[in-house]
């Protein structure tokens, strides 16, 4: 399956936080988009891996993304490896994304700086036509993404680019509201946690807000590139005045 654009998190819950609206904004341009999650969050205070997986596929389902799988790599305890980096490689062989978008370089859950390397390096290893990897029994081809972009989470980093969301912000909170166990819950029997008080999404609320407010429309994610990025013309840019 061919994807124009591919996020690849450590957990599911990542994307939906982070990049959900790019994903919704690109495919509203017709471009297909897809999510790996690496591991099951089986290490989540709340919520178990069965509600994650039912989570992550409504959650899928408003998306409207083209595909969504898990590589089941252990929470919490996985490192950039070789073994590791074959399973990623494997998902972007097939998949051929030309955009990866990945987890937040640094950030307050350490998972996320490991997987962040991990799939940049993996996305480099795909490059390489001797590195042979198959899936379904068939041997797959050499493939590398043009681009692997890093969303911004918990902790602040300046972006080196905005994607205006604002037509797809409503969808976007229906999906982080769909991991139901984690996200604004109500008083129940497990643990309140960092990121289950409505304080929590109200700061993602107005994370957006912010970038949004940089470039003059009422919400946008932030992203962060290793490489230079080029325009062909200046249409390109958002032509609100800040």
């Amino acid at each position: 399956m061919k994807l124009d654009i591919l996020a690849i998190a450590a957990h599911p819950d990542d994307v939906e936080l982070s990049c959900a609206g790019t994903l919704m904004m690109e495919k509203l341009q017709g471009k297909k988009t897809g999510i790996v999650d690496l591991t099951q969050g089986e290490l989540g205070t709340r919520g178990n891996v069965e509600t994650r997986f039912a989570e992550a596929a409504a959650a899928a389902k408003i998306m409207d993304i083209d595909a969504r799988e898990n590589l089941g790599i252990p929470d919490g305890f996985f490192e950039n490896t070789r073994e590791y980096q074959l399973k990623v490689v494997e998902a972007i062989r097939y998949y051929q994304p030309t955009i990866i978008l990945t987890n937040a370089p640094s950030d307050r859950h350490p998972d996320h700086g490991r997987a962040a390397q991990l799939v940049r390096d993996a996305a480099w290893l795909s490059g390489l036509r001797k590195i042979e990897t198959s899936r379904n029994g068939v041997q797959q081809a050499a493939w590398r993404p043009t681009y692997v972009f890093n969303f911004i989470q918990d902790r602040y980093l300046e972006p080196d680019f905005v994607m205006d969301i604002s037509a797809v912000f409503e969808r976007k909170l229906a999906a982080i509201r769909a991991y139901a166990t984690q996200f604004d819950t109500v008083p129940d029997d497990e643990p309140q946690t960092y990121i289950s008080s409505p304080a929590f999404l109200q700061s993602i609320i107005d994370r957006c807000r912010m970038y949004g407010k940089t470039v003059g429309v009422p919400y946008a994610e932030g992203f962060i590139s290793d490489k230079t990025l080029g325009i062909q013309n200046f249409n390109s840019f958002i032509q609100n005045v800040t």
